[in-house]
Formats: C-alpha cells, sequence, structure tokens
C-alpha cells in the first residue's frame, strides 16, 4: 500500500480519482433531472480545440487526435472518463511491472508511455460505445429545433428568479436538458409541472406554462 501511495503512482492516482468524480456527478445530475455529459456538450459544441472544431469538423494536430478516439461520436464526458480510467489503468501496470523488475519508471517517463497506452485503449472502448449510444441521430437536432416544444421543469420553480433547468424529448425521441426562464407575463412553473418553449436567449430558452392542449402524458 505504501509502494502504491508513493509519487510514482501519483498521477495515475489522481487520475483515477478524477474519473471516480466524474461519474459520481453524472450519476448524480442523471437522478437531480440533468445531464453533466449533455451541459458539457452543449457548452463546447461550437469551440475549436487545437485545431478541431466541432461544428465543421476541420482537423489540426490534436483535432486529428480527437477525432481518432471518437470525440465527435460520442459524448465528451465518456471520451474523458475512458481516457482517464485507460490512463490510470496503464500508469499503475506500468509502475508495478517496472518496480517488480527494478524500480519504478520516472514520473514523467510513465506518464508519457500511460498517455501513448491510453490513446488506443480509449479509441476502441469509445468505438464499442459509440454503437450502444449513437451520437449521430442523438445530436441531428439544434436547440433551436426544440422551441414549440413541451418540457417537464426538472429545476425550479422557473419564475423571476435564477435560471432553471427542463428536459425535453426531440422529434427523434432524445432527451434534451437546456436551462429554462420564465417568460415575462407569466405564473412560475413549479418543479414537475410542464412548459412551451417558446423562445431562446442565448442558451437559456423562454417558456409559458404548456396549454393544457398541448401537455404530455409523463
Amino acid at each position: 500500500m505504501d509502494v502504491l501511495l508513493s509519487g510514482s503512482y501519483q498521477p495515475f492516482i489522481v487520475a483515477g480519482l478524477v474519473m471516480t468524480c466524474l461519474v459520481a456527478i453524472e450519476t448524480i445530475s442523471l437522478v437531480a433531472g440533468f445531464s453533466l455529459s449533455h451541459f458539457i456538450d452543449q457548452s463546447f459544441e461550437s469551440e475549436t480545440f487545437g485545431g478541431y472544431h466541432a461544428d465543421t469538423g476541420e482537423t489540426g494536430f490534436i483535432g486529428g487526435l480527437m477525432g481518432w478516439i471518437n470525440a465527435g461520436r460520442v459524448p465528451l464526458l465518456i471520451v474523458i472518463i475512458t481516457w482517464l480510467a485507460a490512463f490510470a489503468a496503464a500508469g499503475f501496470m506500468l509502475q508495478t511491472l517496472a518496480a517488480s523488475l527494478l524500480a519504478p519508471l520516472p514520473v514523467a517517463v510513465a506518464g508519457f508511455i500511460a498517455f501513448g497506452l491510453a490513446a488506443p485503449a480509449t479509441r476502441f472502448t469509445t468505438r464499442l460505445v459509440s454503437r450502444i449510444v449513437p451520437r449521430d441521430e442523438t445530436y441531428v437536432v439544434s436547440d433551436a429545433d426544440l422551441i414549440g416544444r413541451v418540457a417537464e421543469v426538472t429545476l425550479g420553480p422557473l419564475d423571476r428568479g435564477p435560471a432553471g433547468r427542463v428536459k425535453v424529448r426531440d422529434t427523434h425521441g432524445n432527451w434534451h436538458f437546456p436551462m429554462a426562464k420564465l417568460a415575462d407575463g407569466h405564473d412560475p412553473i413549479p418543479v414537475g409541472a410542464q412548459a412551451l418553449l417558446v423562445e431562446r436567449n442565448g442558451t437559456t430558452f423562454l417558456v409559458i406554462p404548456a396549454p393544457d392542449d398541448l401537455k404530455t402524458i409523463t
């Protein structure tokens, strides 16, 4: 146990702890009615990283690596969790093997090798996940296409205070969890009630209480 807590294992322990925390946060967020994974994807959907633009698919070196590990085919959070798990596992096995032969490798060397091993492992795992969670179907609908659909308030109530969150199903049957605020001139909408998405203000939707003839059975 003392060996595992030594400095030679430190970056891999940190990676494992971060991975565990992300899994726990995502689980709690799903129970609470929204998805951390979806929020991350919405936040980074139109950003550019190392020459990789999520909307256009243009790539640079880092963008090519992201595409190679299927960053565009599965939610970004799954890619992050998978890479952290692969990096931590590769590092532990590498240092344990090195220690059994002679001595643990320098942290920088072990980290570099583990990084290289984690990439193909992430690619293999996310390719399997992409067959279960087909991202192409999930994200063909833009936020603008959600206007006019009925949602359920999951974080609220929606009133004159801060924005809350709703869950809404798109035309393909996939769930979205956008931020929402009450439109002016309408009564507050409690948690669990249904709301009609009528307008978009940046990344936040404006909603009104859903008319009775539009309410859906949940």
